[in-house]
C-alpha cells in the first residue's frame, strides 16, 4: 500500500468512526413529568420525574437550580408560593414542598442541569390544587 493510499484509508476509517460513534444527547432529550396531576390545598409535596425521552429511563443526580410555583394557569401569575426541594428515595424523582393557598391551576417551573450535558432542562408543569 502506498503512503497516499494509506492516508486515504486512514481518513476514511476516522470519518466512518466519527459517524458510528456514540450518540450525543441534546438537552431537549430530557423532560420533567408530573407524578400526580392534582395536589391538596395547603401543605403539599409535589413529585416530578426527570426522564430521558430517548430511553424513557429516569435521570438521577440532576441539579435543580431554579424552581418557582405560581397560579399562572388561572391568570394569577403574581400569586406565588414558597417552594423547597425535599429528599426523595425514588431514582429520578424530585420532590418539592409548597403551600398551595387556594384551589385552582398552578404552574411549577423548573430548571436543572443534567450531569455530563451542556445546557439547561427547563419545563413548566401545570397541575390542579383541589380541596
Amino acid at each position: 500500500m502506498t503512503r497516499k493510499s494509506f492516508s486515504r484509508a486512514l481518513w476514511a476509517a476516522l470519518f466512518a468512526a466519527a459517524l458510528t460513534g456514540p450518540a450525543v444527547a441534546d438537552i431537549k432529550d430530557y423532560a420533567f413529568e408530573l407524578v400526580q396531576r392534582e395536589a391538596k390545598v395547603g401543605e403539599a409535596v409535589l413529585s416530578v420525574r426527570l426522564v430521558d425521552r430517548r430511553t424513557g429511563k429516569p435521570v438521577t443526580d440532576a441539579v435543580i437550580f431554579a424552581k418557582r410555583i405560581d397560579m399562572a394557569p388561572d391568570s394569577m401569575e403574581e400569586m406565588v408560593s414558597k417552594i423547597e426541594q425535599v429528599p426523595s428515595t425514588e431514582p429520578g424523582v424530585y420532590r418539592f414542598k409548597a403551600k398551595l393557598s387556594m384551589a385552582g391551576g398552578w404552574r411549577l417551573s423548573l430548571g436543572a442541569k443534567v450531569q455530563g450535558e451542556t445546557g439547561t432542562v427547563e419545563n413548566k408543569l401545570v397541575f390542579q390544587a383541589v380541596k
